[in-house]
C-alpha cells in the first residue's frame, strides 16, 4: 500500500487556509537555495572541530539534520549539550525555548547559538509571564492559590519555568508528565478541598495525562483563558477543578482530527494509529498508541515488517521514519500536508551563516538567560530530575 492509496492528499497538493496565521501546507520543502551550501557547511563544521556541537531536533528538515552531532527531543538535546562541557559553541537547530534550556543547563563558558532568531514556538508564546502572574493573582483572589501547584511543559519559555521554580512547581516532558503530576498533587495532599494543578502551556498534554493516566475525571479539568476576566471561570468552577489547564496548544498536533482516524480505519482495517499526547483528547481516545516523540520512534523501530501506521506528529519526522523503515507503510495522520513553520525556519542557509560566522570569530544569535531567571528555572528543572522512574526520558 502506498501513500496515495490512503485518503490523504499527496505531497504538494494540500493547502489549509484555516491553519495558524502565516502557515501554509505546500508539501515537499524546496531544495537548498545554493548547491554549494552543503560543502560550505561541511567545511565550516570541520574548521570548528570539537569547538562546536550541533544539536538537531527530530522535527528539523533533513538538510539540517545531516549536520547534527546528536538528534532528539528538546530536553534530551539540552542534556546532551551539558554533557559536552568542552564544546565552546552549542548550535541548537530547534526553536527558541529549546536554546534557552540549553543555555540554562550548560556552563557559563559555553555559548548557545540559534541559527534563526525567528524560530520560536507558538505554543510557548501562548503563555506569557505577565499573563501567568495575573492568573496566579486571580487564583489568590479566588481563595485557591494556596492549594495550586504550577506544572509547566518543557515547551515553555525560561521565565515560565522560573515562575514554577519560584512558586513550588516543576517542569515536565511529554513522557514524565504523569510522574510530575503525581508529585504536584502530593505537595498539597493534605490541603482542604484537595490539591490542584495549574498546567502550562499545553492544555491537551495536561488533559490527556490527567484523564487517561491519572484517572482524573474530565469534568474536573477546566481551561483557563488568559484573555478573559478570571480566566473565563467562575469561583465555583475553580473550587471544583483539580486540573486548571492553560488555553494553549501545538499548532501542528492540534491539526489532527478524529474524523481522519475514522476514515483510515474504515478504508484500511488493521491500521495502527500512533499519536503524540499534544493531540486533542478526541484524537487520543481513538488512537491505538499514545506517546512522546521518542516513544513514537521506538515503537516504529520495534514494529513488525508489513504493518501499517498512521502517525500524528510533525511531518519531517514522519517522512524520516517512512524513509528509514521501507518494510512498513507509514503515513501522516492528516488530509493536508503541513510542517512546523517555526521549526522549519532553521534551514541550511541559516545554519551555514551561523557556522561560518563562528569560524570568523563572530558569535551570532547567542541565546542567553539572565542569572535570576536561570536560577529559578533550574529549581523547577532540578525538581523534575529528582522525580522517580522515567523522569530522565524525553
Amino acid at each position: 500500500m502506498s501513500l496515495v492509496d490512503l485518503p490523504l492528499l499527496p505531497l504538494g497538493k494540500g493547502r489549509d487556509l484555516d491553519a495558524e496565521r502565516g502557515v501554509e501546507c505546500p508539501g515537499d520543502l524546496p531544495a537548498a537555495s545554493d548547491p554549494d551550501l552543503v560543502e560550505r557547511a561541511r567545511a565550516a563544521k570541520a574548521a570548528l572541530g570539537e569547538r562546536v556541537f550541533v544539536l538537531g531536533h527530530h522535527y528539523q528538515r533533513d538538510e539540517v539534520i545531516q549536520f547534527a552531532d546528536v538528534t532528539g527531543d528538546s530536553f534530551k538535546l539540552a542534556r546532551d549539550a551539558a554533557a559536552r562541557p568542552d564544546a565552546e559553541f552549542i548550535v541548537f537547530c530547534g526553536v527558541h525555548f529549546m536554546a534557552e534550556s540549553a543555555d540554562i543547563l550548560t556552563s557559563p563558558t559555553q555559548r548557545v547559538v540559534l541559527p534563526d532568531l525567528a524560530a520560536g514556538c507558538s505554543m510557548a508564546d501562548m503563555a506569557r509571564l505577565r499573563q501567568v502572574e495575573d492568573a496566579w493573582d486571580a487564583m489568590a483572589d479566588a481563595g485557591i492559590q494556596d492549594v495550586v501547584v504550577p506544572v509547566t511543559y518543557m515547551n515553555s519559555s525560561a521565565d515560565i519555568k522560573a515562575f514554577c521554580g519560584r512558586n513550588g512547581g516543576v517542569v515536565c516532558t511529554s513522557s514524565n508528565a504523569d510522574v510530575a503530576l503525581e508529585w504536584a498533587f502530593d505537595q498539597k495532599a493534605g490541603a482542604d478541598g484537595g490539591a490542584k494543578v495549574l498546567f502550562l502551556p499545553d492544555q491537551h498534554l495536561g488533559r490527556n495525562t490527567a484523564v487517561l493516566q491519572m484517572g482524573i475525571a474530565l469534568d474536573e479539568c477546566v481551561v483557563w483563558d488568559p484573555r478573559l476576566p478570571g480566566g473565563g471561570l467562575s469561583p465555583d468552577e475553580l473550587q471544583r477543578a483539580r486540573m486548571i489547564l492553560w488555553k494553549g496548544h501545538c499548532s501542528v498536533h492540534g491539526r489532527f482530527s478524529e474524523d481522519v482516524v475514522d476514515e483510515l480505519r474504515a478504508a484500511h482495517p488493521g491500521i495502527n494509529v500512533l499519536v503524540h499526547p499534544e493531540c486533542r483528547h478526541e484524537v487520543v481516545l481513538k488512537a491505538d498508541l499514545v506517546g512522546s516523540t521518542e516513544f513514537i520512534i521506538k515503537t516504529i523501530e520495534a514494529a513488525e515488517p508489513g504493518t501499517v501506521w498512521a502517525i500524528g506528529t510533525e511531518l519531517n519526522l514522519v517522512k524520516r521514519l517512512a524513509d528509514a523503515h521501507p518494510d512498513k507503510t507509514i503515513v501522516f495522520l492528516d488530509r493536508n500536508v503541513c510542517y512546523c513553520s517555526t521549526m522549519n525556519r532553521i534551514d541550511l542557509p541559516h545554519l551555514v551563516w551561523a557556522l561560518e560566522n563562528l569560524v570568523a570569530g563572530e558569535v551570532v544569535n547567542q541565546i542567553t538567560v539572565d542569572p535570576e531567571t536561570e536560577a529559578d528555572a533550574l529549581v523547577a528543572l532540578q525538581r523534575m530530575l529528582d522525580l522517580p522512574g522515567k523522569s530522565h526520558r524525553d
